[in-house]
């Protein structure tokens, strides 16, 4: 039996594409620790479901003798598949060849996915490992990036934009991850930066390796431009797939509702003695949200930047949540600037798609000092204002503790259109704490006191008994209900029912002036 000419031309031509930069290239990439670009998409896409377009585009650029160097696809791979049997688009850029450097091609591929993205509401995942920009294209690899970044910012809000970062990604080509919703790094083999080591050493003096300027780490601890940081490739793509799990597909649609196996009227009787006697005691929020979350799974987002407030998605009687709470472990829970960054961002996301926020509030108010307010921490903690004023999803808050001053305006209080505000019995609502309140209140009376100590531990106890408590601000319905916290997980899911058909819009207008 023979075989059509034609079709064992196309076969050959599918054989020659699917080789990338040759075996040689492949085996240095493997090397070095790294999957190929195409190992990549089998690992993150269901069995089978990857559909490949553009295999067969190839650079135009004559410069520099590129004519002779030409490859089938060029240095990246673009199309579609399924993951959990959801559509998503994805690219791959592919480091064997040309170091996975963006030209004019390469740029075209990626942007004719993300249009495809949006006009048939998927998500969009990209895989970059490049050296940036194709140099020998000059401009024209620059105008691709812009291209990208258009549909980047377009795409904003509409689709969920996912990267992962697993090589290289420098100079320009930061931006378009930058410009999507969350980032996911590589321990030891993922760097980000606008200008490498020797560009730094150049121009500042500074000695600085490429893990130290941009690793994985760098991004996930000192600048907040990540927010995972992966072991290694593979469990970064298991837990792309396990965030996609919590996500709608595009904001018109919910997020996919999962019941499991955990009792919606569970009680955990363990919450009703976490939060200690004295106040000043610390207690680890996560434990809270990992007793009332189904099945005790959280998906923490940014866990190793702005330690003071916690960020993540879990689910609530299948319902898929986005949850904000202070850590009263580290800094005891202040909003500081990267804190208020952090949670800013996260709320306007969980906001654009469609995910109920919960929020967890113990916070004794904002970082004093000198560098957060010449950081500009007015401009900064207006961030997260703005974000939970302006999000029209169910929003509900639990106070665990403290909720003190402006913070307690801020943490979704009932009077920035929170839904439903809930309290524990230790909470304690009021201006400041007890022992500012009677510094500022009790000045002069402690001044003229025989024994200013003990009549200060005095005036403390009555202000505490008076005022730091949940009953103040519930009788001025500030808090619908005072609840035992061991019963907390079925009130939450009882609300989420009680919300599903929430409307609520913003004013007519292009878009608001957030405080950037």
């Amino acid at each position: 039996m023979t075989t059509d000419p034609k079709i064992e031309q196309l076969r050959e031509l599918r054989k020659q594409a699917a080789q990338g930069g040759g075996p040689e290239r492949i085996q240095r990439q493997r090397e070095r620790g790294k999957m190929t670009a195409r190992e990549r998409l089998d690992l993150l896409l269901d069995k089978g479901s990857f559909h490949e377009i553009d295999a067969f585009v190839v650079h135009r650029e004559t410069n520099f003798d590129m004519d002779r160097q030409k490859y089938l696809g060029d240095s990246v791979i673009t199309g579609w598949g399924t993951i959990d049997g959801r559509l998503v688009y994805v690219f791959s850029q592919d480091f064997t060849i040309f170091g996975g450097s963006l030209g004019m091609v390469h740029a075209q591929k990626v942007v004719k996915i993300m249009e495809m993205a949006m006009r048939n509401g998927a998500p969009i995942i990209g895989i970059n490992d490049s050296g940036g920009a194709r140099i020998q294209e000059g401009v024209a690899s620059l105008g691709g990036y812009a291209e990208i970044f258009l549909r980047n910012t377009l795409a904003s809000g509409v689709v969920p934009q996912l990267s992962a970062i697993m090589g290289p990604c420098a100079g320009g080509a930061v931006y378009s991850p930058a410009l999507t919703d969350f980032i996911f790094m590589v321990k030891d083999t993922s760097n980000m930066f606008i200008t490498g080591p020797d560009v730094v050493k150049a121009v500042t003096g500074e000695d600085v390796s490429f893990e130290e300027l941009g690793g994985a780490m760098t991004h996930n601890t000192k600048s907040g431009v990540a927010h995972m940081a992966a072991n290694s490739e593979a469990d970064c793509l298991y837990l792309l797939r396990e965030l996609f799990s919590y996500l709608p597909s595009n904001n018109m649609e919910d997020p996919p509702f999962k019941p499991g196996k955990d009792d919606p009227l569970r009680t955990e009787s363990a919450l009703n003695t976490l939060v200690p006697d004295n106040p000043n005691k610390p207690y680890d929020i996560k434990q809270a949200i990992k007793l009332i979350v189904d099945d005790g799974e959280f998906f923490e987002i940014q866990e190793h930047f702005a330690q003071n407030i916690v960020v993540g998605f879990a689910r609530l009687g299948g319902f898929s949540v986005g949850i904000v709470a202070n850590q009263p472990m580290v800094l005891a829970g202040v909003l500081d600037i990267s804190a208020s960054e952090k949670a800013g961002r996260f709320v306007r996301f969980c906001d654009a798609f469609n995910i109920p926020l919960v929020v967890f509030e113990d916070v004794p108010g904002f970082l004093p000092g000198l560098d957060q307010e010449y950081g500009g921490i007015i401009r900064h903690g207006a961030k997260l204002l703005y974000a939970f004023c302006e999000a029209t999803v169910p929003k509900i808050t639990v106070v665990t503790r403290k909720a003190y001053g402006g913070a307690y305006c801020v943490m979704n209080s009932k009077h920035i259109r929170s839904d439903l505000n809930l309290a524990w019995p230790t909470a304690e609502i009021a201006v400041m704490g007890p022992e500012g309140a009677v510094n500022i209140i009790f000045r002069r009376e402690l001044a003229n006191a025989e024994d200013p100590e003990q009549r200060r531990i005095e005036l403390v106890e009555e202000y505490r008994n008076r005022f730091a408590n949940p009953y103040t601000a519930a009788e001025r319905g500030y808090i619908d209900d005072v609840i035992e916290p061991s019963e907390t997980r079925p009130r939450l899911i009882n609300a989420l029912n009680m919300l599903q058909n929430k409307r609520d819009e913003n004013p007519p207008k292009k878009h608001g002036n957030i405080p950037l």
